[in-house]
C-alpha cells in the first residue's frame, strides 16, 4: 500500500466514553453532550478552543449540526462520516490527519449512536433496492458470519466440538472482562455452560455469541505530538492509521473460503508497517478488536498476526488472549459486552487504550504496557471495511 504514515505525529491528549447500554435516559443530544463534556475535562480545554470537530454516526445524524447543536458551536467546522462498523474510527482517522496537516492545532473526533429508540431489535440500514439475490442484502449479519465456524472447522480440521469450545471461550472471557469494566452494557459474568446452552441465532451462534444492540457516545481530543505535554502528562501517540475497503467481490468468489478477511490481513500490514511492527503478537500489549460475532475475533487472531493459520482456537483454549495471557484481547470486555452503537464502538476501543496506556484502567489494568492495537471491521465475510490504529504511550 501508498501509506506514507502518520507515526508520532499526532497524540491524543484527552477522551471520554458514556456508559453504554439500553440508555432510554438519555438522547443522542445528552450523549455527545457527556462524552465531549468528559473529554474536555480530561484535558482542560474549553469547548471554543476545539478548531473543528469531526463526528461519526450511522443513523443519529445527517449532518455536522447533529454535534453543533447540542454542544452549541458557534460557526466551527463540524464534518459527519460514516463508514458502516468503522464510523467511529473514520472519525479519528480524519481527524488525525487534520492536525497532521496543520490545518488545525486541537481537533475533536466524536462517535455516537442511539439504536435502542428505533424499535429494531438490531442494526438498522438503508439498503439500495434490489431483486433479494444479492448475498450482501439475502442474509442477516448473524447468518453471514455463522459461515466462518464450519468453513474454518473444514480448512483446518478442527472438529466442531473443539471449534465451539473455543468460540464459548471468546464469549467468556469477554464477559468476564466486561464484569470489571464500570461502562459495559453487560457487567455480569457468563458461564460457558449458559454460552453453550444459549438459544440458538443462526447456524451454530447463539445469544452470547452475538455482540449487543446498544447505545452511546466516546471522544478523543488530537494535538500535534509535539504540543502534548502542554496539556496533560501522559498522552498517547498515533503510530499507525490504516483503513482499506475491499472489492466485495467474495460473494461472488467460489474461491472465497470464509476463514479470512482479506481486508483485514490488508489494514493490518499497513498499520505494521508504518509502527515498524515486525513481531505484533510479541510487540504489541493489548488488542481491542471487533468481536461481533465470536468466530470473528477466532479468525481476527489470525489475520492481525496474532496466530498462525489454523491455531488461534488453540491459542484462545489456552488462555493467550485472557486478561492475564501473552497478549490480552479486548480487555474492556469488548462488541460483547459493551454492545454495538456503531458511530461510537472505534472511539470506545481507543478509549480503552487510553486507559490503559496511562494505568488508569482499574481491576483490569495490565502492567506496564506500551502499544495498543485497535481494529474495527465493517460489512461482512466477503466484502468490508476493515480500520487498524496503533497508539503508544511514548514518543519514538
Amino acid at each position: 500500500m501508498a501509506s506514507n504514515g502518520i507515526l508520532d505525529k499526532v497524540a491524543i491528549v484527552g477522551m471520554g466514553c458514556t456508559p453504554f447500554g439500553e440508555r432510554w435516559d438519555k438522547s443522542a443530544d445528552d450523549l455527545l453532550v457527556d462524552a465531549v463534556g468528559e473529554c474536555l475535562e480530561s484535558s482542560g480545554t474549553a469547548r471554543d478552543d476545539v478548531d473543528a470537530y469531526w463526528l461519526g454516526t450511522l443513523s443519529s445524524g445527517q449532518s455536522g449540526l447533529t454535534l453543533s447543536r447540542p454542544l452549541g458551536l458557534d460557526y466551527k467546522p463540524v464534518t459527519r462520516v460514516e463508514n458502516y462498523c468503522a464510523t467511529g474510527s473514520e472519525a479519528f482517522r480524519n481527524a488525525c490527519y487534520a492536525v497532521a496537516s496543520g490545518a488545525y492545532d486541537r481537533v475533536m473526533a466524536v462517535g455516537v449512536e442511539k439504536l435502542k429508540d428505533s424499535g429494531f431489535s438490531g442494526l438498522l440500514r438503508a439498503d439500495p433496492p434490489a431483486d433479494g439475490t444479492a448475498s450482501e442484502l439475502s442474509l442477516t449479519a448473524p447468518a453471514a458470519f455463522s459461515l466462518l465456524d464450519p468453513a474454518y472447522c473444514a480448512a483446518y480440521d478442527v472438529h466442531p466440538d473443539l471449534m465451539r469450545e473455543a468460540m464459548t471461550h471468546v464469549a467468556w472471557k469477554n464477559h468476564v472482562n466486561g464484569a470489571r469494566n464500570p461502562k459495559a452494557q453487560f457487567r455480569s459474568e457468563v458461564s460457558k455452560e449458559k454460552i453453550n446452552n444459549a438459544p440458538k441465532v443462526a447456524g451454530r451462534l447463539g445469544i452470547f455469541d452475538c455482540s449487543g444492540v446498544s447505545d452511546g457516545a466516546a471522544a478523543a481530543l488530537v494535538v500535534r505530538a509535539e504540543d502534548a505535554y502542554d496539556y496533560t502528562d501522559r498522552p498517547i501517540f498515533v503510530k499507525a492509521l490504516s483503513l482499506v475497503a475491499g472489492p466485495m467481490r467474495g460473494g461472488m468468489d467460489p474461491a472465497y473460503d470464509f476463514t479470512t478477511f482479506p481486508e483485514v490481513v490488508r489494514s493490518a500490514q499497513d498499520a505494521y508497517a508504518q509502527a515498524g511492527i515486525d513481531d505484533p503478537a510479541g510487540q504489541l500489549s493489548l488488542a481491542e478488536v471487533h468481536d461481533c460475532f465470536t468466530p470473528t475475533e477466532l479468525v481476527l487472531m489470525e489475520d492481525l498476526g496474532f496466530s498462525p493459520r489454523g491455531e488461534a482456537w488453540k491459542h484462545a483454549l489456552a488462555g493467550d488472549f485472557d486478561l492475564d495471557g501473552r497478549l490480552p484481547v479486548n480487555v474492556d470486555g469488548g462488541l460483547k459486552s459493551f454492545g454495538h452503537p456503531v458511530g461510537a464502538s472505534g472511539l470506545r476501543m481507543l478509549y480503552e487504550a487510553w486507559l490503559q496506556l496511562r494505568g488508569e484502567a482499574g481491576p483490569r489494568q495490565l502492567v506496564g504496557p506500551e502499544l495498543a492495537l485497535t481494529h474495527n471491521l465493517g460489512g461482512r465475510p466477503g466484502g468490508c471495511v476493515s480500520f487498524v490504529s496503533i497508539v503508544g504511550s511514548s514518543l519514538g
